[in-house]
């Protein structure tokens, strides 16, 4: 965290506007999909960020300008030029002085600080409305509160963190007594985790641990070679993120759940992951434990777009949307994301699910071979309208 961050009282009517649509939704959502006249004001909260950020962010404008793409010319939404995700790491696009924002997240891709992609906010009002709001909906949808262990650092050893924020905010909020973090300075505390996963055991107390998935492979490796498992009480459940990338090793979704089910007594469809990236400001959830807990089937296992979010799957080559099942490169359309750009190209594949963006979208993995070039061309086409205007 660096600078002030506005109450809320002191935002502008734009991030008033978006900060009442993001809490609202959560009354107003249905699980069959967004209105006509939530589909509206969707497209006129979108326009009226994108002509904030195309008039605050100087080397986005240029990209816009360089795409005939200018307020007043786009008509909604899907028109609004995505930035590829890279360029967080090539430009700063900050709709504000970057010494002003109230949090900067960086990347933790490269060991040189420069070469990491950097996220400003101007404020975090956004940032907790949307985080709250989607774990709510689709990990908590049964209960205000809970007891929440987490397998990740705290802030204060990842003060740029965006997940390490992201987790603590969730604790602050949603946290019942007895939650805590179970990573410090030298590791996994693997003895005061265990002793928190017997004592819920133990007193029938229901809990939900929340990290990184290769944080679980860990405690997995130490509960088998102890030979040790639990059974924890109806109510627990698991939130796991990120891939194995640069791993030891890796283990797929699947078979870690089944793990996960073996060593800790968590139903499959109660074992949650989520896509998030620095880039962007919202998080995509499994749609199976809500799912479940309306008592309909959890599979298929999708990724639901919340109200102030959209998805789109594009053909690499042509930019253009692709039908739903059809593999593309995701783009990302955030309301949330209100401190850089709301349109994000990610170097992640996808495809659409059945009934399109509210239907939510299955993860396919990175980009690699036609997908990637896809994404370095996009990069280049940004770059080549900021040369000699970098800032």
């Amino acid at each position: 965290m660096n600078g002030r961050s506005p109450t809320v009282p002191e935002l502008g009517e734009l991030d008033r506007r978006l900060l009442a649509w993001i809490e609202a939704s959560a009354q107003t959502r249905d699980d069959g999909g967004p209105t006509q006249a939530q589909e509206a004001e969707f497209d006129r909260l979108a326009l009226d960020l994108f002509a904030d950020q195309y008039e605050r962010n100087r080397p986005y404008r240029r990209y816009c300008r360089a795409r005939g793409a200018e307020p007043g010319q786009v008509r909604g939404w899907r028109e609004i030029p995505p930035v590829p995700l890279s360029a967080f790491r090539e430009l700063t696009l900050s709709c504000a002085p970057p010494e002003q924002a109230a949090a900067v997240f960086t990347t933790s891709g490269s060991t040189d600080p420069g070469r990491r992609g950097r996220n400003h906010h101007p404020h975090l009002h956004l940032y907790d409305a949307s985080l709250r709001t989607g774990f709510r909906q689709w990990f908590l949808p049964d209960r205000a509160q809970l007891r929440l262990l987490v397998l990740n650092p705290p802030p204060e050893q990842q003060p740029h963190s965006s997940l390490a924020y992201f987790l603590q905010r969730l604790v602050d909020s949603f946290g019942a007594a007895g939650s805590g973090t179970f990573v410090g300075a030298e590791g996994l505390d693997l003895d005061g985790l265990l002793a928190a996963l017997a004592a819920a055991e133990r007193d029938g107390v229901p809990v939900g641990l929340l990290g990184t998935s290769f944080a679980y492979v860990h405690l997995l490796d130490a509960l088998e070679a102890a030979g040790t498992a639990f059974r924890l009480p109806p109510g627990s459940r698991v939130l796991d993120t990120g891939g194995f990338k640069g791993r030891s090793r890796e283990v797929p979704a699947e078979a870690l759940r089944t793990a996960l089910g073996q060593r800790l007594g968590v139903p499959d469809a109660w074992c949650v992951n989520y896509y998030g990236m620095t880039e962007i400001s919202t998080q995509y959830y499994d749609t199976s434990l809500r799912r479940a807990w309306l008592g309909r089937d959890p599979a298929p296992r999708v990724k639901a777009v919340p109200p102030w979010a959209r998805v789109q799957a594009v053909d690499a080559g042509t930019g253009r949307p692709v039908p739903p099942g059809q593999r593309g490169l995701l783009v990302h359309h955030d309301l949330a994301n209100r401190g850089s750009v709301l349109a994000v190209l990610a170097e992640d594949v996808g495809h659409l699910a059945e009934g399109g963006p509210a239907g939510g979208f299955v993860l396919l993995g990175r980009a690699q071979g036609s997908a990637a070039r896809g994404c370095s061309l996009a990069l280049d086409e940004l770059l080549a309208a900021n040369e000699g205007g970098r800032s």
